[in-house]
């Protein structure tokens, strides 16, 4: 997939686009592809990184063009978890996580790369996530003294939950068989492109109204889990982040070293 080029899903056009924009959107009957395209810090989120995802998510929503999104990303992360030098507001990427579960067209994630921590919940917000086998997975956060706090609002519906008992705990890392095993992903594939053909051509056969209405009844629990927790887990996580343990894990993540409690 070509990351720098942008057209109408249409007429299957295509033109050049800005080469500092960190978002890139490409389009290709009915199905807008939306690129994460900061290669230099992984994709990690940062504030504009999360600020122009949301802004080419309302833009997909409002083209009638577009049936569905997929998601994917440049280099060999799809997201490395947050910018620990300009990370966004925890309630911006929270309703990033949001609009991704809430738009009334299906998401589709398409990783052929390494996903971290907060990438993880950006991952779990798609409807159906298809990974190659260079992808690998990790939930890090209690390793920095933080922890997988609001992603959990779409980590938790997904996961296996003794999965999820493990992997929140250990920080350990695990391969695309695993993740379809624990139902954070839909789907392993030798061949990522090969393995979404058949999903994105059943999105196309769908009505606009049958796909919003199907995809409105199988979220409707992960949004009530927002409307009544992410208040809290927001306060929650800002709260580790402030906190002396998590300035030595994210310092002595950024030294490369080990933090003070490792034995």
């Amino acid at each position: 997939m070509n990351s720098r080029t942008s057209g109408s899903e249409g007429a299957g056009a295509r033109q050049r686009v800005p080469a500092t924009r960190l978002i890139v959107r490409t389009g290709e009957r009915g199905v807008a592809t939306l690129t994460l395209d900061s290669p230099a810090n992984r994709n990690a989120l940062s504030a504009a990184l999360v600020g122009e995802l949301r802004e080419s998510l309302a833009r997909c929503a409002s083209d009638d063009t577009v049936r569905a999104v997929v998601l994917t990303h440049t280099g060999t992360t799809f997201c490395a978890g947050a910018d620990l030098k300009a990370p966004p507001d925890p309630e911006v990427f929270v309703g990033l996580m949001r609009e991704i579960v809430a738009l009334p067209k299906p998401v589709v994630a398409r990783v052929e790369g390494h996903v971290r921590a907060g990438g993880l919940g950006l991952l779990a917000a798609c409807d159906i996530a298809v990974a190659g086998p260079s992808s690998s997975f990790a939930l890090t956060e209690s390793r920095l003294g933080l922890a997988p706090a609001v992603i959990s609002l779409t980590l938790l519906p997904r996961m296996d939950r003794t999965a999820a008992n493990r992997y929140f705990l250990t920080g350990e890392r695990f391969d695309a068989a695993e993740a379809a095993r624990i139902n954070l992903i839909t789907l392993a594939a030798e061949d990522v492109d090969k393995a979404l053909v058949p999903v994105l051509d059943g999105l196309r056969r769908a009505s606009p109204q049958g796909l919003a209405a199907s995809k409105e009844l199988v979220t409707a629990t992960v949004l009530e889990s927002f409307d009544q927790y992410a208040e809290d887990l927001i306060a929650r996580s800002a709260a580790l982040f402030a906190s002396e343990e998590a300035r030595e894990g994210m310092t002595a993540f950024l030294e490369r070293r080990d933090p003070a409690w490792v034995r």
